[in-house]
């Protein structure tokens, strides 16, 4: 449903973090990002003052990030 709502959408940004979805979304043109993408840009901009906090509550959870990626996403975040 996300993807049906953002194909009809101008310059929309679609947050998605499921591969298939990703896929499907990139060969329809569109402009994705996932939820870590959302985190990193908050703190880059400003919004949050650490990401390391919001990384150990979603390591917590079911949610998937390998220790590379998340060596990766603090670098990029400049912690």
């Amino acid at each position: 449903m996300p993807i049906a709502l953002a194909i009809g959408l101008d310059n929309c940004l679609l947050i998605i973090d499921v591969l298939k979805g990703r896929k499907f979304a990139h060969q329809l043109g569109l402009t994705i990002i996932g939820t870590i993408g959302v985190i990193v840009d908050a703190k880059l901009a400003g919004i949050i003052p650490s990401i390391k906090p919001i990384l150990s509550k979603i390591n917590s959870t079911n949610f998937r990030i390998t220790e590379q990626l998340e060596l990766l996403i603090l670098k990029l975040a400049g912690e």
